[in-house]
């Protein structure tokens, strides 16, 4: 079976000293001591001046909605995983689609002002795939419309622009490392920004709203993690280089192998992006759903990332998202894991090009 990802797991000797570490101290979770010496390697592997370390990517976003005070409509991308929208929705804002680009997968930067109303308190973007949205278009349309930007950015580990980390960009941005990311701590995500105000703000929010130990200072919830994950996190940092090599490598292999056909393929060009996923737009639905059948069938298991268009979900009744409705009922995104090999790759394109 080839799945569509697979988990990295370092030596299990090397994560071992780190629990026996945990074990000695007895210090399991609350701010401890790997937790913090992770946020330290984030931050200058990230480039960022303050980054927080939390329980998932979802809560990040939560928090970084909250901590920004953004009401009413928030314009986001119809083309991104659920817990997005779900994020908007659950902080009790609404999400205002604009369409993806024609010919990419992230919000496209032409079309925000046209839908920015005085309800509009901010901009939600995702990187969808790793891609860099276009972060100096945002930037400027935000600045003119005195606008706060929060990028999703859980594909996103690794990728620059320009040479500069893209957790550079926006007021937040917010990080997953679930286990099927490249850089992973079993659970987990973060928050970061250049603002220490806005930084003291989605700390306390981390913790309860904790000020001290009986203190609080406004509201919060639990969105902390745990030493155990950040042991995993520390363990994997290790490898971090040699996953993002070993991507590429793969994601080069099948643009190579799949470039005659009449597919729409990721910028493997773009060597700033981190190769996080593999996805294919075929000409049709029909393509893409008989090439996942075939596929299937030799226990191959692609999968339709992202599915159905999140404009679909919440808004049914519109479809002024053309772009990204058209993408979504097309797109596979191919088996691509730290680890694979050129014969599973291999066996994957002939079964698309039916060899």
């Amino acid at each position: 079976m080839i799945p569509v990802t697979k988990p990295f797991l370092p030596p299990l000797e090397e994560y071992k000293k780190k629990l026996e570490g945990i074990y000695e101290r007895n210090w399991l979770t609350n701010d401890g001591p790997l937790v913090r010496e992770l946020e330290l390697k984030l931050k200058k592997r990230l480039g960022v001046e303050h980054l927080l370390y939390v329980s998932n990517g979802t809560i990040a976003l939560q928090i970084a909605i909250k901590a920004l005070g953004l009401k009413g409509k928030i314009i986001t991308t119809p083309f991104s995983y659920v817990a997005t929208s779900s994020s908007i929705l659950w902080e009790g804002c609404e999400p205002l689609y604009v369409d993806i680009e024609p010919d990419g997968f992230n919000i496209d930067a032409s079309k925000i002002e046209e839908a920015i109303t005085p309800e509009v308190s901010g901009i939600v973007a995702t990187h969808c795939f790793g891609i860099p949205c276009d972060v100096e278009a945002i930037e400027v349309i935000a600045k003119r419309h005195n606008l706060k930007v929060i990028y999703d950015a859980a594909h996103a580990f690794g990728t620059t622009v320009n040479g500069r980390s893209i957790f550079e960009f926006g007021d937040v941005s917010t990080c997953s490392f679930h286990a099927t990311k490249l850089f992973h701590t079993v659970e987990g995500g973060s928050v970061s920004t250049k603002d220490p105000e806005l930084a003291r703000r989605m700390s306390l929010m981390r913790n309860f709203g904790h000020n001290g130990p009986d203190k609080f200072d406004g509201i919060g919830f639990n969105g902390k993690n745990s030493e155990f994950h950040a042991a995993m996190g520390l363990v994997n940092f290790n490898y971090i280089d040699i996953i993002l090599k070993e991507r590429r490598q793969a994601v080069e292999f099948y643009c190579d192998h799949l470039d005659s056909c009449q597919v729409k393929l990721p910028p493997i060009d773009m060597l700033e992006w981190n190769c996080s996923y593999m996805p294919v737009v075929f000409d049709s639905e029909k393509s893409a759903i008989q090439v996942k059948v075939r596929l299937e069938a030799n226990a191959i298991f692609p999968r339709r990332y992202f599915y159905p268009s999140l404009d679909a979900i919440f808004e049914p009744e519109k479809a002024h998202c053309a772009n990204s409705r058209s993408t979504a009922t097309s797109i596979l995104c191919l088996p691509l894991f730290s680890g694979i090999t050129e014969k599973e790759t291999t066996l994957v394109v002939n079964k698309i090009l039916q060899l």
